[in-house]
C-alpha cells in the first residue's frame, strides 16, 4: 500500500490551505480533512452542503506522461524572471467547483516551499526531494479561473500539472438552475408533441456538471403521407441529424486544434493546399444579381482565397451550389431548370462521387469578390473539408474520431450511423419523402421513402459519401454538450485541444461590420441572435444552429453549454408554398430552438419570483396569438393554430 498522512486544516474561504509537508507514515498514502464548507467566487454557494467536511486526498503518485491543461516549473514558471514580481510564482488554470487534481514533482534538491491553490496553503514542511505526489483538490476548486502559487523555494525546481476538468453528473440545483425553469421547457416541448410536433432531446451542461437531459417523442412520428404512426420513442441515446452544427464540431474543431499544435496557418491560400487546378479549372458563371465577371478574374479571385476567408463565410462561394440536382441552375438557382446542371456529379454517394465533387468546387465560381460580402455558404466548409484532409493525410471522420471522439469516450457521434453499429431506430428520422418536399421536388436519384439514420443534406448524403464538413454529423445531446464543453477549457481530462489564444480568436467578433460572426462559430454579439440565444445572454455567448433543428449555445460567463436537438423536419410541409421550405415542425415553439437558453438563463436569475413562470408562459401565449391575427390565421388544423393551443395547455397549469 502507499504510504498516507492525516493532516487537519481549516478553510476560510474558496480556496484550500495546507502549511506543512508530506511524509510516508502508516503505508496507505495521504489524507488531508477539511473543516469547513466552500462557496464559488461566481455562484451561489453550490454544494456547500456536500463540502463541508469533504477530504482532500493527497497521496504520493507519479506524473504520468499525458497532456496537460498547466505543466510548468518553478520558481519562474514562465521561464525567464519578470519585473513585475508577483507574477513568477503565481499561475492560473480553469476549473470546476467539485473537481480537480494538482501533480507535484519535486527534483532531487527541492525543498522549503510553500504552496497555494486559490490561495489556501497545503502544508510542505516534510515534503522529499525527489518525490511526487498528488492532491485531491475537488472541494477547493472554484468555478472559472483557479490559482496555484509556490513561494520560497529555497533551492531546485518544482513541477506543477495540472489536467482539465471534465463533466460530471449532478442536479440543476447544484448549479444554480431552478427546477421551475426545467419544468416550464418540459410543459412547452411535451405540449407540442401532444399537438404534432416530432420530437426533441435536451442537455444542460453548467460548471461542468451534466445537470440536465431528456428526450420526448419517437423516433418516427408520421409516415410517407404525413399520417401519424407508431415507432420507438425517443431516449438521451438517441442520435439526430446536426445538419450544420457539423460546421462547428467537424471542421471548426479540426482547423482549431491543427492551428494550436501549428500545424496549419490561417492565410494559407487553398490553391497551396488543394493545388493549381482549384482556380484553374474554374469555369465562367454569370451569376443572376452578381456583377458579371471574366474567366480571368473568377481565376484571379479564387487563387488568393484562403482559409480564413471561408471560415468567415466570405469566400465568394455561393450559398449551396446544387452538385446532386441534373436540373439545377447555378446562375440563377433555379433547381428545377431545362438548362441542366453544368456542374453536375451524380447522386451515387460513394467515394468516386466524393472525389468528384472537389473537382467540381474547383470547376465553380465565386459570386463575389472574396472579403467583399458576407454570404453563408455550405461550399466554404465542404472545401475546407477537403483542406483538412489534404493536411492530415486522414479522412475527415476518421480524423475526429482518433482526435476528439474516441479519446474523450463520445460514443455516440459519428458520421453515417448506419455504417457504425447503430440501426434506424437508434437515429430520429427528418424528412418524409426523400428530399423531395413532399413529393414536389424531383431529379434523377433523389430519395423518396423517409429519411432516418442517413444524413438530410443532399450534399452530404449525394455527393459527399455522407462525411463533409458542412453537414453529416449525428450525435446525442449530451455527448455534443461534452464536446462544446471544450470550447470553454480547451482540453479534456488528459487530452489538450485548443490553446486560449485559439479560441478567443475564433469566437472574437470577425469584424466591426458582423459583430454577430466569429470565425465560423455565430456570436451573440449586442442582441444579435437573440433567435437562438436568447435575450438576456452575454454578448460573448456563441455556438450555431442547424437547418434539422438543431442548436448549440456555449455561454463562457456562466460556464454553461445548452444541447437543443430537434428532427423538426419530420412533419409535413406547409400546402402551397413555392419555396419548398415550410415545414409545420418550423411553426412550434419547440422549432424555434431559442426558448430554451432564454427560459434556462432565466432560471439561473437570484431569487426569482415564484410568478415569473406563469407571467412568462403567459406571454408567449399572447403574442402566439398576436401573430395568429397578424397573419389572419383561422384554420384550426394550421400548425402555428396548433402550436398556439400548445402553449395555451402549458398556460393552463399555471392557473
Amino acid at each position: 500500500m502507499k504510504d498516507r498522512i492525516i493532516l487537519s486544516v481549516a478553510l476560510f474561504f474558496p480556496c484550500i490551505f495546507l502549511s506543512g509537508c508530506l511524509m510516508p507514515l502508516d503505508g496507505e498514502g495521504f489524507r488531508f480533512y477539511t473543516e469547513a464548507g466552500l462557496t464559488s467566487y461566481f455562484d451561489d454557494p453550490v454544494g456547500e452542503a456536500d463540502n463541508t467536511g469533504e477530504h482532500v486526498l493527497l497521496t504520493d503518485e507519479k506524473i504520468s506522461d499525458q497532456e496537460w491543461q498547466l505543466d510548468v516549473t518553478f520558481p519562474d514558471w514562465k521561464g525567464d524572471m519578470s519585473s513585475t514580481y508577483a507574477v513568477n510564482n503565481c499561475v492560473g488554470f480553469y476549473g470546476y467547483s467539485g473537481q480537480g487534481k494538482i501533480y507535484l514533482d519535486c527534483d532531487d534538491s527541492a525543498c522549503g516551499f510553500e504552496l497555494f491553490v486559490n490561495g489556501k496553503g497545503i502544508d510542505t514542511s516534510r515534503v522529499q526531494a525527489g518525490c511526487s505526489y498528488m492532491a485531491d483538490i475537488s472541494s477547493v476548486t472554484v468555478n472559472g479561473i483557479n490559482s496555484v502559487q509556490i513561494s520560497g523555494l529555497e533551492s531546485g525546481n518544482v513541477r506543477v500539472c495540472i489536467p482539465y476538468p471534465e463533466i460530471i453528473r449532478d442536479e440543476p440545483e447544484n448549479a444554480g438552475i431552478q427546477a421551475d425553469a426545467l419544468k416550464l421547457i418540459d410543459s412547452i416541448v411535451s405540449a407540442d408533441i401532444e399537438n404534432g410536433f416530432s420530437s426533441a432531446q435536451l442537455a444542460v451542461v453548467k460548471d461542468g456538471r451534466l445537470v440536465y437531459e431528456k428526450a420526448w417523442g419517437n423516433v418516427r412520428t408520421y409516415d410517407e403521407n404525413g399520417n401519424r404512426t407508431e415507432s420507438a420513442p425517443a431516449t438521451a441515446d438517441t442520435l439526430y441529424d446536426l445538419a450544420s452544427n457539423t460546421k462547428m464540431y467537424s471542421v471548426n474543431y479540426a482547423i482549431q486544434y491543427l492551428l494550436t499544435k501549428g500545424e496549419i496557418d490561417l492565410d494559407s491560400r487553398i490553391v497551396d493546399i488543394l493545388g493549381k487546378g482549384f482556380s484553374e479549372d474554374t469555369i465562367p458563371i454569370d451569376y443572376e444579381g452578381y456583377d458579371a465577371v471574366s474567366a480571368e478574374t473568377h481565376k484571379a479571385w479564387k487563387e488568393e482565397l484562403t482559409i480564413r476567408d471561408l471560415l468567415r463565410h466570405q469566400g465568394g462561394f455561393p450559398p449551396g451550389p446544387h452538385y446532386y440536382n441534373d436540373r439545377y441552375d447555378h446562375a440563377t438557382q433555379d433547381f428545377d431548370s431545362d438548362k441542366g446542371n453544368i456542374i453536375y456529379v451524380g447522386t451515387a454517394g460513394d467515394m468516386e462521387t466524393r472525389d468528384e465533387t472537389l473537382k467540381a468546387l474547383c470547376r465553380t465560381p465565386l459570386m463575389y469578390e472574396p472579403g467583399t460580402r458576407t454570404i453563408y455558404s455550405d461550399a466554404d466548409y465542404m472545401v475546407l473539408c477537403y483542406c483538412i484532409e489534404e493536411i492530415t493525410g486522414k479522412r475527415l471522420d476518421e480524423y475526429l474520431s482518433e482526435v476528439f471522439f474516441r479519446p474523450m469516450g463520445l460514443d455516440h457521434i459519428t458520421y453515417n450511423p448506419l455504417l457504425h453499429g447503430f440501426e434506424k431506430d437508434d437515429c430520429a428520422a427528418t424528412e418524409l419523402m426523400g428530399n423531395t418536399r413532399d413529393g414536389r421536388l424531383h431529379y434523377t436519384g433523389i430519395r423518396t421513402d423517409t429519411i432516418q439514420g442517413e444524413v438530410h443534406d443532399p450534399n452530404a448524403y449525394y455527393c459527399m459519401a455522407g462525411i463533409s464538413g458542412h453537414a453529416g454529423l449525428f450525435s446525442n445531446a449530451s455527448d455534443l454538450a461534452r464536446l462544446a464543453s471544450v470550447m470553454l477549457t480547451g482540453g479534456y481530462g488528459d487530452r489538450a485541444y485548443f490553446s486560449r489564444n485559439v479560441i478567443d480568436l475564433f469566437t472574437a467578433p470577425k469584424s466591426e461590420a458582423y459583430p454577430n460572426y466569429g470565425l465560423g462559430w455565430w456570436r451573440e454579439a449586442d442582441h444579435m441572435r437573440d433567435h437562438y440565444f436568447g435575450s438576456i445572454t452575454g454578448s460573448q455567448a456563441f455556438g450555431h444552429q442547424g437547418f434539422t433543428g438543431t442548436l448549440t449555445v456555449i455561454d463562457p460567463d456562466n460556464n454553461l453549454v445548452i444541447v437543443l436537438l430537434t428532427n423538426k423536419l419530420h412533419t409535413p410541409m406547409m400546402e402551397n408554398d413555392e419555396t419548398l421550405s415550410k415545414w409545420n415542425g418550423n411553426f412550434y415553439t419547440t422549432g424555434t430552438l431559442g426558448f430554451v437558453s432564454q427560459i434556462i438563463h432565466m432560471g439561473m436569475e437570484k431569487e426569482a419570483d415564484e410568478g415569473v413562470w406563469s407571467a412568462l408562459i403567459s406571454d408567449m401565449a399572447a403574442d402566439a396569438k398576436r401573430q395568429l391575427e397578424k397573419e389572419e390565421i383561422t384554420d384550426e388544423t394550421h400548425p402555428r393554430m396548433k402550436a398556439y393551443r400548445a402553449l395555451l395547455s402549458v398556460k393552463d397549469q399555471y392557473k
